[in-house]
């Protein structure tokens, strides 16, 4: 993605930590790509009818924005160095810098998901980076597959260079991959959906 964005700062590895993030101050694009990850709220019975368990769960009533976060570097030994145990809520996020972010991109699994609360949407990550104040979120709303989303997101900031809106872009690399041999099947390109300003990065039509 570098050879694309060729001004972009990328952290990788154990320099891709909660800190990090955290110090970001709106940048035009931000661009994450690790494991994400979405707790669906625990039900009243917390196993199946067969005794199984049905998988990890978030305690009943616990705050939607909990549920919902990214992995970053530290997050399986819960130590993500400075304090921080690598594991980036959407809680966190809501706290971001991004007032001036013309895009996120979430290049992670299952982004897009959240608790959905009658009158005020889905509480997650998308919720959280619109209060952080970047005007469009692209996130995706299942597993994805590694080798499409690199071709996609390629794509996707080649059109951007050019001039095309943050939609637009997106759907036209959507478009060209459903031509594609191994790449025609949805699970391929359709998880992604971009919320927020649809224009182009100079806020042009």
């Amino acid at each position: 993605m570098k050879e694309i964005l060729n001004d972009s700062q990328v952290l990788t590895g154990a320099q891709a930590t909660e800190t990090a993030l955290k110090r970001a101050a709106g940048p035009v694009v931000l661009h994450i790509a690790t494991h994400g990850f979405f707790l669906p709220n625990r039900p009243e019975e917390s196993a199946s009818d067969d005794g199984a368990s049905r998988g990890p769960e978030a305690p009943r009533g616990e705050n939607p924005l909990l549920r919902s976060g990214l992995a970053l570097a530290g997050a399986n030994q819960r130590d993500g160095g400075d304090g921080e145990d690598g594991v980036f809520t959407a809680l966190e996020a809501a706290g971001l810098d991004l007032w001036g972010s013309k895009v996120v991109v979430l290049s992670a699994c299952e982004t897009g998901l959240g608790a959905i609360n009658n009158g005020d949407g889905v509480y997650g990550l998308r919720r959280a980076l619109m209060l952080a104040g970047a005007e469009t979120q692209v996130t995706s709303l299942w597993k994805v597959d590694d080798a499409a989303t690199r071709d996609l997101m390629r794509g996707y900031y080649r059109r951007l260079k050019t001039g095309k809106g943050r939609t637009e872009a997106l759907r036209d690399v959507q478009k060209a991959m459903l031509q594609r041999s191994g790449r025609s099947h949805p699970y391929y390109w359709a998880a992604f959906i971009p919320i927020g300003d649809w224009r182009n990065l100079d806020g042009r039509q």
